[in-house]
């Protein structure tokens, strides 16, 4: 079965990187003043265009800086398309409601933002999630198993036959693509290697969206040997400050090239070519 556009983009990103990192551009308050943002993600896609598949601004970092921040966000997906036009760009906003309020969502993050994808809360259902899986070529992450250390207290409660949650919303999100235009993935974090391992076999084909690398502890290799698919693609590391704040554009650069040497080696020798 042929690819939907969503997945080929992605598939062709990854290719053309010879890369699975995806870049957080979370400029830090206390860090980058509201007026700087842009000029410093700049800095860092510059530094990093031909050594990643993916960058995720994180919505809140722009949000916090009121106007100038809204405005840094969509100039930064711009400086995006000029800098590194194969590159996938993924809006971390978390988003979710239902009917016209999650389709405005989507309009804002497609049409006014140009993301390629955006972050989604499944809670509200097959329903809530659907308008951010209308258009072919963009897509959407919805949130299975997290990376922060309280997301046992919903994702891992049991139900139905006994099975965690964040495996049913696996399952569920499976559907929900299906149902679509096979452009829905699922966010699992690098601090659960063994839940990513069952969720990777629940979801074979699905685009794994990997937080919890770098500042948060995440396991990389253990991760990625889990994570990825039949052929070496479909995870999408991704790395904030680690990458962003590692120093000059020299020290960026490299920690960007580290990571992405150090993933593609711990991809498993027998995945299929």
């Amino acid at each position: 079965m042929p690819q939907s556009p969503f997945r080929e983009r992605l598939a062709s990103a990854m290719d053309s990187a010879d890369s699975l990192i995806c870049v957080g551009l979370d400029p830090q308050p206390n860090r980058t003043a509201a007026d700087e943002i842009l000029s410093f993600n700049t800095r860092v896609i510059e530094a990093t265009a031909d050594l990643v598949c993916a960058y995720k601004p994180q919505s809140a970092f722009y949000e916090v800086a009121g106007e100038l921040g809204w405005r840094a966000l969509r100039d930064t997906i711009g400086a995006i398309r000029r800098v590194a036009p194969h590159a996938f760009v993924i809006l971390d906003a978390k988003r979710n409601d239902i009917g016209n309020t999650a389709e405005a969502y989507a309009r804002a993050a497609f049409d006014w933002f140009g993301a390629d994808a955006l972050t989604v809360n499944p809670y509200l259902g097959g329903d809530a999630v659907a308008p951010f899986l209308q258009r072919p070529d963009r897509g959407a992450f919805a949130l299975c198993r997290t990376s922060n250390p309280g997301a046992g207290d919903l994702q891992s409660l049991r139900v139905g036959e006994g099975e965690p949650l964040y495996l049913s919303v696996a399952s569920l999100a499976r559907g929900w693509a299906a149902n679509n235009h096979d452009n829905l993935g699922l966010v699992v974090g690098a601090t659960w290697p063994d839940e990513l391992a069952q969720v990777r076999a629940r979801c074979p084909d699905m685009p794994i969206l990997l937080p919890g690398v770098g500042a948060q502890g995440g396991d990389l290799e253990a991760s990625v040997a889990a994570g990825v698919d039949g052929v070496g693609r479909g995870l999408l590391v991704s790395a904030s400050r680690s990458v962003i704040y590692a120093g000059d554009e020299e020290d960026i650069r490299a920690a960007a090239r580290d990571l992405r040497a150090a993933a593609n080696a711990a991809k498993p020798a027998n995945i299929s070519s």
